[in-house]
């Protein structure tokens, strides 16, 4: 009697550990990935749920931020609503996102308003601001977020999300 190799069965698997380790490997966990799947197109839902959790993380021993900066922000005109960014997404003014000179694409950034306190976690995804004396330029909804809507641009300190926070987010 002749027993045959398995092959397809490990063929199988190596597919299966690749995909896992590449799914891994970006910040995708499976612990609700059916709710979770694409955390680009689900930016608003991450976003929130990292404003959420940054105010409780913030009072831990372990603190999740690392201080990146204190300047001007500002927000994106609507006119940029359907444009590519830096990174090749089409930018939407209703998804918390931002941009900045040279954190990397991806990052996680905590923005507070420092006039009133108010915070919001974005997602850098382009490049900017372009304006003398402004450090991040933030979709409309992420500006309506800490209210700076009528003043245009305002004064807020910047934290970015250490990775393995980002990652928990997402997945």
């Amino acid at each position: 009697m002749t027993h045959e190799k398995p092959s397809f069965s490990l063929s199988f698997f190596a597919i299966l550990i690749s995909v896992c380790l590449l799914l891994s490997l970006n910040g995708i966990q499976f612990s609700g990935i059916s709710e979770h799947f694409n955390p680009i197109n689900n930016s608003v839902e991450a976003a929130q749920r990292a404003s959420d959790r940054s105010t409780t993380d913030s009072s831990n021993k372990n603190n999740t931020h690392s201080l990146v900066a204190e300047g001007k922000a500002s927000y994106y005109a609507d006119q940029f609503h359907g444009r590519r960014t830096a990174n090749g997404e089409t930018f939407n003014t209703h998804k918390l996102t931002a941009a900045h000179p040279s954190l990397p694409f991806g990052t996680w950034v905590k923005v507070t308003n420092l006039n009133n306190g108010k915070d919001v976690v974005v997602r850098i995804n382009d490049r900017g601001p372009f304006v003398k004396g402004r450090i991040i330029d933030l979709s409309t909804d992420a500006a309506k977020e800490i209210g700076i809507m009528k003043s245009g641009t305002v004064r807020v300190k910047l934290e970015t999300l250490k990775s393995g926070f980002s990652a928990s987010i997402t997945g």
